[in-house]
């Protein structure tokens, strides 16, 4: 049985060819996996993982998993750009992983910071999990928060904008 890394080095490999489809089987169990370009440079990649039923043998769940799809922004270039400078000055936190998006250390608990509260560079402004580690997201620099540009509980690409910062 293959592992996680060495899918993982598959998936690059394939994804960096010209390879549309690719399919390996050993001990009775087999990795599918298909590219599919859908737009300018979208990719989609499916794994499908699958035991081939032996006698005897009940056969493995199916695991399937496609990456979210990349949505192109609707805006009018007027709004993007009357956007853009109003983002001047502003330093901007972003995700270094990807993962889920926490306000929150708990459920119950207070968000870290909201619009308007004052931060210090090694100030904890939210959480990202990924794969079941939570990793605490520091401001990085001194200064006021002034917007939080994702919902609690919302999926984060790596480099996806969380917070603006006005800097001190």
């Amino acid at each position: 049985m293959l592992k996680i890394q060495e899918i993982r080095e598959l998936i690059k490999l394939i994804d960096q060819s010209s390879i549309d489809e690719f399919k390996y089987e050993q001990n009775g169990e087999k990795i599918t996996m298909r590219k599919q370009v859908k737009g300018a440079g979208n990719t989609t990649e499916t794994i499908v993982r699958e035991a081939v039923q032996a006698p005897q043998a009940a056969p493995a769940p199916a695991l399937q998993s496609e990456p979210a799809k990349a949505e192109a922004p609707s805006q009018p270039k007027e709004e993007a750009k009357g956007e853009k400078e109003s983002r001047e000055g502003l330093h901007t936190i972003t995700s270094p992983m990807v993962g889920t998006f926490y306000e929150a250390p708990s459920p119950d608990s207070a968000p870290y910071v909201s619009s308007g509260d004052k931060v210090k560079a090694d100030s904890v402004v939210c959480i990202v999990e990924a794969m079941k580690l939570m990793n605490e997201i520091e401001a990085e620099v001194k200064g006021e928060i002034v917007e939080v540009l994702v919902e609690n509980g919302q999926l984060v690409e790596y480099g996806q904008e969380l917070f603006l910062v006005k800097p001190e």
